[in-house]
């Protein structure tokens, strides 16, 4: 049944909360009604007085490591962790095994995407150093952006031929999301922490390696090339208050360079290092307490255009290696949307910054043909959330392939209580409908 009435809701929408019913026949919106609808035909009734209603979160940064690396987490698994987290829509990477470096692979992961995801999917298109030709095919209607990682421990997957970077970014007909960190520097670093504590690296050590110096460096070298061609280029999850100087405040509109920030740059600080160790090791690292406070300012500003997860799971086996050997990144796309709403109640952000930066911006910024906003006549991508709703982060409630969360132990006052992707009610009270299948996100371009 994708036919619901769901009444005397809180409609969050464009920089509005009104009470509304909204009605959703056959996968859309056919109606939102501040004056309220009488009775309706063929639909299920959902009582949602009390609760407020958010567009489907666009997470436009997330690794859910199929092909190749699903023992970590795969595409059934992290769309089923998002949806439970109120994230309808994702764009996922290209750092898989193999990488998502042609055509023919990236067409691949879309028939994975089809065959297995809860949400709606997208998949990057990657570049390298020796790929331009098959990366400028990409069809920017169908796919989401390209990806370059300009600093990376992703194997061959590093664009840093300045030939390469020329042409890529002089060419790109279409968004240009890029990971920014500066390669010489972390090993110059690295080579350093390695002399003074051989393997036994203290986690602490993490943001003094993947060190502010390197995040500008690339940052804002990227910057600079997508000026002088105007490429249309997103710098993913920044990390420090320096490289915030890069980008413009104000609405997104017009904007050429725009960028992310994620949900633990906005949570965690170094000083969780001696708590967390290693689940909060991310590339590129959890910084100063400065630097988070100065990524908040400018989520609000608008020198931060969309909040993302950079959901990159991986076992625990391998989270417990001594620090050359841990891998970074960690599982995030459950627990993302409560973490914002819980940055609400303590009066960082307002619920309708939580909506623009989550849901808006990302399809806006990646012009999502059809989603992102509560409006009629759009795909019925919505969240039912309760903001006093308290409940507690355990591995019993953890949806995650990997069975681990930074989060733990972590009270939120806002529950997701369902989440619908095209009409269909995909998350219930902590269940997820593993039948329900996503749609490939369309683009606007």
């Amino acid at each position: 049944m994708n036919n619901w009435l769901i009444r005397d809701v809180r409609v969050v929408n464009e920089g509005t909360i009104v009470a509304a019913d909204v009605l959703v026949r056959g996968g859309y919106i056919e109606r939102v009604a501040t004056e309220g609808i009488g009775n309706a035909r063929s639909v299920t009734e959902v009582d949602a007085k009390g609760k407020h209603l958010l567009p489907g979160a666009i997470d436009d940064q997330v690794h859910f490591r199929e092909p190749g690396l699903t023992h970590k987490d795969d595409i059934a698994h992290g769309s089923a962790a998002a949806v439970a987290g109120g994230i309808t829509t994702f764009m996922e990477m290209p750092n898989t095994i193999p990488q998502t470096l042609t055509q023919e692979l990236l067409e691949r992961k879309y028939a994975m995407g089809a065959a297995s995801s809860v949400a709606n999917y997208s998949f990057y298109m990657g570049a390298s150093n020796s790929n331009t030709d098959e990366v400028l095919r990409t069809d920017p209607k169908t796919v989401c952006g390209l990806k370059a990682f300009l600093g990376s421990s992703t194997g061959d997957m590093l664009v840093d031929n300045p030939r390469t970077l020329d042409r890529l970014f002089k060419h790109a007909h279409m968004i240009l999301a890029v990971h920014a960190e500066d390669e010489p520097t972390i090993r110059r670093n690295m080579d350093e922490a390695k002399a003074r504590f051989g393997d036994n690296i203290p986690m602490e050590q993490h943001p003094l390696i993947r060190s502010e110096e390197a995040c500008w460096l690339s940052s804002s070298h990227a910057v600079d090339m997508a000026k002088e061609y105007g490429t249309r280029l997103h710098v993913l999850h920044i990390s420090t208050a320096r490289e915030l100087e890069l980008f413009a405040p104000g609405p997104l509109e017009g904007k050429r360079i725009t960028a992310e920030a994620c949900i633990h740059h906005l949570w965690f600080t170094d000083a969780d290092y001696a708590s967390k160790g290693a689940l909060i090791k991310w590339n590129p690292a959890v910084k100063r307490k400065e630097d988070r406070d100065a990524i908040r300012q400018a989520v609000k500003d608008g020198r931060i255009d969309v909040v993302a997860t950079d959901h990159a799971p991986h076992t625990a086996q391998e989270k417990a290696e001594l620090y050359p050997r841990c891998p970074s990144g960690g599982p995030l796309v459950q627990h993302a949307l409560p973490a914002m709403l819980e940055l609400m109640h303590q009066g960082v952000f307002t619920l309708e910054q939580v909506v623009e930066k989550m849901c808006h911006a990302p399809a806006r910024m990646f012009q999502v043909k059809d989603r992102g906003f509560i409006r009629e006549g759009q795909h019925a991508d919505l969240v039912l959330v309760d903001l006093d709703a308290p409940w507690t982060v355990t591995k019993q409630n953890l949806l995650y392939k990997c069975g681990w969360s930074p989060f733990e132990g972590q009270k939120f006052r806002a529950r997701v209580l369902r989440t619908w992707v095209n009409g269909q009610l995909v998350y219930l009270d902590g269940k997820v409908d593993g039948n329900v299948r996503g749609m490939r996100a369309m683009f606007d371009r």
